[in-house]
């Protein structure tokens, strides 16, 4: 069985092949951070525009490896929700009027729900060892949420941002410290010739919620430059040091909740997903400070990309769906 994913719901136009849920034919992503970048932030109209004018070379180099091209495909899974109307209308369009035209099905993913099932790539017997129910943090540009995962399809939202995704607010990090575009990897970076300790940041608690709030810790960092730059140009060690110091507060605050979320529901495994989820510190403190086996994608599974829109679709597909002509975008999807 194989399932062509298409995945365009902010700006990366991706898409990939998967064959029977295990092997990855192709992994294809069309980046548009250069052109976001000397904005400091997405252009929801420009990032339409692209995906539009890259999707067809990104969905022939997908289906290259294939010895008929996209008439061995059985199945078309599409992100429709959430993410930007625009862009998702791109992916969507395209989505069922190449599955028409071939004649399969077309399969709406949720999004969110693609990061979930990413981990399935490289780890696709978690299902049965650890076994459900997993705890799921999807932290992203514009999602932080914790997910408790009973079984495929049965999800429970646990706890949320109230303001700032984490992605976002390393995003909004970067800029006021004057690095580059996206900011995760940039404060990363960074933040390896710092020193956290010098910079500390404190963490926005939540008592008595699984939820998270990165808003305090934005305004903190926007205090100390506004500190420093009052004394002078900031040095390129000073701006390490908040790097780190900034990278380690937003860290702390996820694995903390998440570790606390685990044990409070019982829950046999982590799975991380999402943009975030690429951070090494990230990776390194959850791996540390879990009581439970913890599952992390690649870092090219964790952004954005249509591998996971193909397993989220493998999975679903295997339940028989109706075809979706109907599909329409919503870009204000939710998970559990």
């Amino acid at each position: 069985m194989i399932i062509l994913g298409i995945e365009t719901s902010c700006d990366d136009t991706a898409a990939a092949v998967l064959c029977d849920g295990s092997e990855l034919v192709s992994n294809v992503v069309s980046s548009q951070h250069n052109i976001h970048s000397q904005y400091g932030g997405i252009i929801p109209e420009v990032a339409a525009r692209q995906h539009f004018k890259a999707i067809n070379s990104v969905l022939k180099k997908a289906v290259e490896p294939l010895e008929n091209k996209f008439r061995d495909v059985d199945a078309i899974a599409v992100t429709n929700g959430p993410g930007l109307a625009g862009s998702l209308l791109v992916g969507v369009n395209v989505a069922k009027g190449l599955a028409l035209s071939i004649g399969v099905p077309v399969i709406g993913v949720n999004h969110l729900e693609g990061h979930v099932y990413s981990t399935w790539i490289e780890h696709n017997e978690i299902d049965k060892n650890p076994g459900f129910p997993l705890l799921c943090l999807i932290a992203s540009g514009a999602h932080t949420d914790l997910v408790l995962m009973k079984d495929f399809g049965s999800f429970s939202l646990i706890g949320r941002t109230r303001d700032d995704a984490s992605g976002e607010a390393f995003d909004k990090g970067a800029r006021m410290l004057g690095l580059g575009f996206p900011g995760g990897p940039e404060i990363q970076k960074a933040a390896i010739n710092g020193d956290a300790k010098k910079r500390k940041f404190t963490k926005s608690k939540m008592p008595g919620t699984f939820d998270f709030s990165f808003s305090g810790i934005k305004s903190a960092l926007r205090r100390e430059i506004e500190i420093e730059s009052s004394k002078g140009k900031i040095s390129s060690q000073k701006i390490s040091d908040f790097a780190a110091g900034y990278q380690e507060g937003i860290v702390d605050s996820l694995v903390s909740k998440t570790v606390e979320a685990v044990k409070e529901h019982y829950a046999n495994g982590i799975i991380i997903g999402g943009g975030v989820a690429s951070n090494q510190l990230l990776r390194e403190e959850i791996a540390d400070k879990s009581p439970v086996p913890v599952f992390i994608p690649r870092p090219n599974l964790c952004t954005d990309n249509g591998a996971m829109i193909a397993m989220t679709g493998w999975i679903k597909f295997k339940e028989k769906p109706s075809p979706q002509w109907d599909l329409d975008v919503i870009p204000g999807m939710k998970i559990g």
